[in-house]
């Protein structure tokens, strides 16, 4: 009995995927904006409905997290995310501007490659078929391979909430095969118009690299100025809940703290009563030898509890340790708590004022964060608009946990589970996504003036670059005067 090649099936798989998501596209596009936005709400009421059961389904299969604030990730999108666009217009003529007579004419980009990742596979599957439908394209996702069950379980439920709705059938697939010949297939596919991209470096790299039109986010090595004029309980509790959410999967959180020197022992006795163990020198290298595995970080740690690291290392810690922290003062790959750790364990800093927090937050975000999120605990507004004018860092959250602020749950960030670098980790954009990010905006221009001949002149006698306008009515005469005594006819 002959045995077909795995990749072979898998490629198969996409490319049936991919047809059935062009023809069930081609149908969405026809549909109003009260027929899209009824779509959509079924969806979000259905990811709302089952965000408890997928969410423990993301952390048993993938062995990441916290079953409950999967749950709560879940609700973020069903319920933020979905808030932010509800009333988003994303069919026909969106906008008019009458004085310039342009109208903006909103249309879908096709089919979209949504790759998922396994830290946040069930709210990221959401989050991405709710925007993709909103602007009125179909998505193919390519899960982790660690992660396949709980996305298609979650590809499932919103696909059928569409249907339920009204939805063409086909407009949302995953793939249960997702090896890597079928996610390179999935993003050079003449089928594909659009890769929106949630995972590792050579990940986003791969689909910056397509050819296709690509929104690939890079890696958040996050760190948090506590500066001296800080609330620093305040601080440090909005630091320890968004360090220990979903035990720090999410890419927005703190991975490092840096302190001035005036508020270094009381943010440490803080930590302590906030459920934080600082590590000693020697637990600290226990720690570091479990945090690495080769050159990278050890994939054994990432979203494990601050207990489970500890038993990992061989550490003892007292009984509710939420937090691991150790002083650091190295950055590089050869210190293992300035990477990203993606896990409830945090570098701490000391500097001596603000200009040195900021050095050392740049010299962290360069390690392997650039573009992506900052977090800053603060009461001057100085200081918070020096490092807000500064950093390479698209977003800058002040007084709230990163996780949170940067995703936009408690700030009036746009909503999102995708965060954009910009160029400085590049990506294309440093926005928060949305449905915007996948409509084609076209323009209906209507004439507004003439084009004449010549240009008006200037109502000034300077030009833009600073040197006198030409008067070309005396340079006129000039020449007929010199025509003239040369006795030539003009």
């Amino acid at each position: 009995m002959m045995t077909l090649d795995p990749d072979l099936q898998s490629i198969q798989e996409v490319r049936n995927c991919l047809a059935q998501a062009k023809e069930a596209q081609k149908a969405l596009e026809k549909m109003s904006q009260s027929q899209i936005d009824a779509i959509v709400r079924s969806m979000a009421a259905a990811a709302e409905k089952e965000a408890e059961r997928l969410g423990r389904m993301a952390s048993e299969e993938t062995g990441f997290g916290i079953p409950a604030d999967k749950k709560r990730k879940n609700l973020f999108v069903a319920r933020q995310v979905y808030g932010a666009i509800k009333d988003m217009k994303t069919v026909g003529i969106i906008r008019r501007d009458e004085q310039a007579k342009v109208w903006e004419v909103a249309q879908p980009v096709g089919v979209v490659a949504g790759i998922l990742p396994s830290t946040n596979p069930t709210s990221t599957a959401i989050f991405k078929s709710l925007i993709a439908v909103k602007a009125r394209n179909a998505i193919v996702f390519s899960p982790h391979p660690s992660a396949v069950r709980c996305c298609a379980e979650t590809a499932r439920v919103m696909a059928e909430a569409a249907e339920r709705a009204g939805a063409p059938p086909g407009i949302i697939h995953c793939l249960t095969q997702p090896t890597m010949a079928a996610t390179r297939e999935l993003m050079t596919h003449k089928l594909t118009d659009l890769i929106l991209a949630t995972g590792g470096s050579g990940m986003v790299k791969a689909a910056y690299s397509s050819g296709k039109p690509a929104f690939g986010v890079g890696p958040g090595n996050v760190p948090v100025y506590v500066h001296a004029s800080a609330n620093v309980k305040e601080a440090v509790r909005h630091i320890v809940e968004s360090k220990c959410f979903d035990n720090g999967t999410i890419c927005a959180s703190e991975q490092a703290v840096v302190a001035d020197q005036a508020v270094k022992r009381q943010l440490i006795e803080e930590f302590k009563k906030q459920g934080a163990h600082v590590l000693n020198e020697t637990d600290k290298a226990k720690v570091e030898a479990v945090l690495m595995a080769g050159s990278g970080l050890n994939p054994a740690v990432v979203g494990k509890s601050a207990r489970c690291i500890a038993e990992m290392a061989g550490v003892r810690v007292p009984d509710g340790t939420r937090l691991l922290i150790a002083e650091e003062t190295k950055v590089g790959k050869d210190a293992p708590f300035s990477i990203e750790k993606l896990s409830p364990v945090l570098a701490f800093y000391t500097v001596q004022d603000w200009r040195e927090g900021c050095a050392k937050c740049i010299e962290l975000l360069e390690l392997g964060g650039l573009g992506h999120t900052l977090g800053i605990h603060c009461e001057d507004p100085e200081v918070i608009e020096a490092f807000g004018l500064e950093k390479p860092a698209s977003r800058i959250v002040v007084n709230t946990g990163t996780t949170f602020g940067g995703i936009g749950a408690t700030t009036g960030i746009f909503p999102s589970m995708t965060l954009g670098c910009g160029s400085f980790g590049n990506n294309i954009t440093s926005d928060n996504i949305g449905p915007q990010h996948l409509l084609n905006i076209k323009r209906v221009a209507f004439g507004i003036r003439e084009m004449n001949e010549e240009p008006a002149e200037p109502a000034n006698s300077e030009t833009s670059g600073g040197h006198p306008a030409i008067d070309r009515q005396a340079v006129m005469e000039i020449v007929r005067k010199v025509l003239s005594e040369m006795k030539i006819s003009s």
